[in-house]
């Protein structure tokens, strides 16, 4: 346990450093939103193209593997909603603190964090968990909001989801590094030192532009943010756990990946989605700042649990 704290305290330490840095002004909110543009559309693309581009698509995609980790993010999804709903509160808001209940910082703090801690055969499971997140629970809540709000379903909401898919960075990275090595075409020299360059910068930039935007965050409805931080750092890795090692027959170690990457605190995308659709922006911002400030503890004991410590 210790030597696994000692080895995520680095990473913690510059999500401090981003947040020092924010709190003291020394980093705008503005510098630290180009911050962010950069890691997510140059910077961590790069690594996700690059760590793709040497992966066959069987060695990221495992079906019993999602069967895990979609069954225990969805019943995670549920408690939370179920929970809303009893609070009597609308199914836009509902939605958004399942969002926060169930989905976790895997894109800017778990591809380089777990990537280093769990060594490069984590990788594949750690990108089948991303792509889960981003297209099957970001849909959903999409769908949801749009859906509640105009009180139908119909084919525009889909076409907005799709849209929104192939807008996104990560999954078009991911997606050109599994064409590339689908067709067994070696890059280039310069192409390889290139994305390797660049996608360096991801780990200490994405973990420095998660502590510099919690520094703008405020910790407002405190009890909610505790319940939903407690969601996410307790019961998703823990209903993970459930299906990954008792439910369905997946492998230990990708087991261990999956409710590794369920540890992680909550995603600062919600955020921006809670902005984008005016839904209780204060209550993400709450649960953000509470879960990762939490998870400097709880993610190094749910790494050490399941890998055996």
């Amino acid at each position: 346990m210790l030597a696994i704290f000692l080895k995520t305290l680095p990473f913690f330490a510059l999500i401090g450093l981003g947040y020092m840095a924010g709190r003291t002004k020394f980093f705008s909110e503005e510098a630290t939103a180009y911050l962010t543009k950069f890691v997510f559309y140059f910077a961590l693309s790069a690594m996700l193209f690059r760590f793709s581009a040497t992966l066959s698509f069987s060695e990221i995609f495992d079906g019993w593997l999602a069967a895990a980790y979609l069954w225990g993010t969805a019943f995670t999804y549920g408690i939370a909603m179920a929970v809303s709903f009893m609070r009597r509160l609308d199914t836009s808001t509902a939605a958004i603190e399942a969002q926060c209940a169930a989905i976790g910082n895997t894109g800017f703090l778990g591809v380089p964090m777990l990537g280093l801690l769990l060594g490069q055969q984590a990788v594949g499971s750690i990108i089948l968990v991303l792509a889960i997140d981003l297209i099957v629970f970001s849909s959903l809540l999409v769908i949801l909001v749009t859906g509640s709000r105009q009180g139908k379903m119909d084919i525009t909401i889909f076409r907005t989801v799709a849209i929104g898919l192939l807008k996104n960075p990560m999954i078009v990275s991911i997606s050109l590094g599994l064409l590339v090595s689908s067709l067994a075409m070696p890059l280039p020299e310069p192409v390889t030192e290139f994305v390797s360059i660049l996608g360096s910068a991801a780990t200490p930039g994405a973990l420095f532009a998660i502590g510099a935007s919690l520094a703008s965050k405020s910790a407002e409805r405190l009890e909610i943010a505790g319940w939903l931080s407690f969601c996410k750092l307790i019961l998703h890795p823990l209903f993970v756990a459930i299906g990954a090692f008792l439910l369905f027959p997946v492998d230990d170690f990708k087991a261990a990946v999956i409710v590794s990457a369920a540890s992680l605190p909550v995603a600062g995308n919600v955020f921006i989605l809670a902005q984008h659709y005016g839904i209780a922006p204060q209550r993400v911002s709450a649960s953000i700042l509470i879960s990762t400030a939490i998870s400097i503890g709880t993610v190094s004991l749910i790494i050490a649990w399941v890998t055996g410590g």
